[in-house]
C-alpha cells in the first residue's frame, strides 16, 4: 500500500491567508486575503481568489477557478467528472473546468455542477447546480433555478 500524506502540499499563497487546520490542499493557489475552514479540500490546479472564504468541510476538486470576493458556504461539493460514459473517468481530459465570476455566494450543502457562474450570482443553500448560470440572480432548487434577478 502507498501512502499519501495529506495536509498542505505545493501551494501558492498570496498575503494574510489563513488556513484553518485539519485540511488537505494540494498545489493550488490561494491569493491574497483567503480564508480557509477546516475539513475543506482543495485539489491541485484550483485558483482562490483575492478575498474568497471557503467554509468547513467544502471539496473543491481539480481545475475549478473563484473570482475575488466568493463566499463558499459549508459542505459544498464541485464535481468536475459528469460520469458522461456511465461511470467515473478516468482521464482529466474529459472533466469539465469550473470556473466562478466575482463575488459569488454559493450557500451550504450545495452542489457545483456546471463550468461556470457568473459574476454577483447567489446559490442556494442544498442547491444542486447543472447547467451554466449567466444572469446575476439567485437560483435555489434542485435543479438550481432563477429565483429572482439581482
Amino acid at each position: 500500500m502507498k501512502m499519501i500524506d495529506s495536509g498542505v502540499r505545493e501551494v501558492t499563497y498570496g498575503k494574510n491567508v489563513r488556513v484553518i487546520m485539519p485540511v488537505n490542499l494540494y498545489e493550488c493557489e490561494l491569493h491574497d486575503d483567503v480564508f480557509i475552514g477546516p475539513f475543506v479540500e482543495i485539489q491541485k490546479g484550483c485558483v482562490i481568489g483575492r478575498g474568497s472564504r471557503v467554509q468547513s468541510h467544502t471539496f473543491i476538486c481539480e481545475n475549478v477557478s473563484l473570482g475575488a470576493n466568493c463566499f463558499i458556504g459549508h459542505n459544498v461539493s464541485f464535481a468536475n467528472d459528469l460520469f458522461r460514459a456511465g461511470g467515473p473517468d478516468p482521464d482529466p481530459a474529459g472533466w469539465i473546468r469550473i470556473c466562478l465570476g466575482d463575488n459569488v455566494t454559493v450557500g451550504s450543502g450545495a452542489t457545483i455542477l456546471t463550468d461556470s457562474i457568473c459574476s454577483g450570482a447567489v446559490i442556494g443553500a442544498g442547491s444542486v447546480v447543472v447547467k451554466p448560470v449567466t444572469r446575476k440572480g439567485i437560483y435555489a432548487g434542485n435543479p438550481a433555478r432563477l429565483i429572482r434577478p439581482l
